[in-house]
């Protein structure tokens, strides 16, 4: 099953984070993704800071254009990978591994993909 495993963090917490101990805790997550290379099924991305965001909301006269990602909550989505694993406890298994998760205000979110559009066809 395809699950899409969101790396969250609160740039508040990250900001408090040694730059030494950053440096460390990046390694490791380059050395996940190699160890983990077998089920992760895209090239996964890093995204840029959250103050480079850019959010199409809805607005009264349509879609209106604002800087930042003006999310509800104080955490943001650093990055994302697709990977296949046989089911929930798996992907839960790998998320655990996460490096990053040391971390405070770190977490990962697990979402499965939507595959069959079948129920969506007249």
């Amino acid at each position: 099953m395809k699950y899409v495993i969101m790396f969250t963090s609160r740039p508040d917490l990250d900001a408090a984070v040694p730059p030494e101990r950053a440096q460390e805790v990046y390694g490791r997550i380059y050395e996940w993704f190699g160890e983990h290379a077998t089920v992760i099924t895209d090239s996964g991305a890093e995204l840029q800071p959250v103050a480079t965001a850019t959010t199409v909301r809805h607005g009264e006269s349509g879609p209106v254009v604002v800087d930042g990602p003006f999310a509800e909550t104080k955490e943001v989505i650093g990055g994302f990978s697709v990977i296949d694993v046989p089911d929930l406890d798996a992907a839960i298994a790998l998320a655990k591994s996460w490096p990053s998760l040391e971390l405070p205000g770190v977490a990962v979110e697990i979402r499965p993909m939507v595959e069959d559009y079948s129920q969506f066809e007249e």
